[in-house]
């Protein structure tokens, strides 16, 4: 850790320490953390967008219906069997 107002005096030279050991270093203002200082990682950013691409797994059928319709409490709502099949007639 550092106090805000040394780092503020000796940035440069803790800037070379960070990156020469590679350990990070927090940075405080009256005792509470303000900012951590760490060195860069391997050089390979990961994008904000699309990150994650190609990390997931599907599992089963993802476009199907997910169980039988009765499983729903909607699909018992006796409004909605009547709208249903006044649809299916049109």
């Amino acid at each position: 850790e550092i106090a805000i107002s040394k780092f503020k005096a000796t940035c440069l030279a803790v800037l070379e320490r960070v990156r020469r050991t590679g350990e990070p270093i927090v940075v405080t203002r009256l005792g509470q953390p303000i900012a951590k200082i760490s060195p860069p990682g391997n050089g390979e950013r990961v994008p904000r967008l699309g990150g994650g691409r190609g990390t997931g797994v599907i599992l089963g059928d993802i476009v199907g219906p997910i169980g039988d319709e009765s499983d729903w409490e909607a699909a018992e709502d006796p409004d909605l069997i009547e709208a249903k099949k006044s649809d299916k007639s049109k």
